[in-house]
């Protein structure tokens, strides 16, 4: 088995260091998209997110939608850049970022992002799926796989338009590589 995570191109909240919450593609998004390369796979699925399919089709590969792929929900950070809220809610900040058990925006907590993506994995099909959806799931990916603890999660850098490879399978997966850049 081979799953390929690749993160979706450059959006307004990209540029702006802001939690996604919907955009679309910028200018430098879709530019990026034109000249990235995907692998090959046997079957290929994103998240729901408008980057997600943009970038699908700026790929030129098409993709069904899988809620299961959805990006971590932030809630009432959506759209908010972390510099802000560290200025206005530094408590609610630091309990984010050191508890994966703690959701102060209301939506997913980390621990809950983790599970989700490893139940993901598990149910997946033999063969090579390649999943274009947000960078926090080939993060948590990554760190689930590893059994590594949830504050590992922060050291992992996947960008805009990356690829994370993992093969193997259910009882056995290796990461090949992460935060790997597809275009030239």
């Amino acid at each position: 088995m081979r799953v390929t995570f690749v993160g979706p191109a450059p959006t307004t909240a990209t540029a702006a260091a802001a939690f996604p919450a919907g955009e679309d593609l910028d200018e430098r998004g879709l530019a990026w998209a034109a000249q990235a390369r995907v692998p090959r796979a046997d079957r290929v699925v994103r998240g729901p997110e408008p980057a997600c399919a943009q970038t699908c089709a700026a790929l030129g590969i098409e993709a069904a939608a899988d809620p299961a792929l959805a990006g971590w929900d932030l809630g009432a950070w959506a759209g908010a850049r972390l510099a802000d809220l560290a200025g206005e809610r530094p408590d609610d900040v630091a309990a984010w970022l050191t508890d994966p058990d703690a959701a102060p925006h209301g939506g997913e907590p980390l621990r809950a992002l983790l599970a989700r993506t490893l139940a993901w994995l598990a149910a997946l099909p033999d063969g090579h799926t390649l999943a274009v959806c947000d960078t926090t799931l080939a993060r948590a990916a990554v760190v689930g796989l590893l059994d590594a603890p949830p504050a590992a999660f922060w050291r992992i850098d996947a960008g805009p338009l990356t690829a994370t490879d993992l093969r193997g399978g259910p009882d056995r997966w290796t990461v090949r590589a992460t935060g790997t850049p597809l275009r030239p």
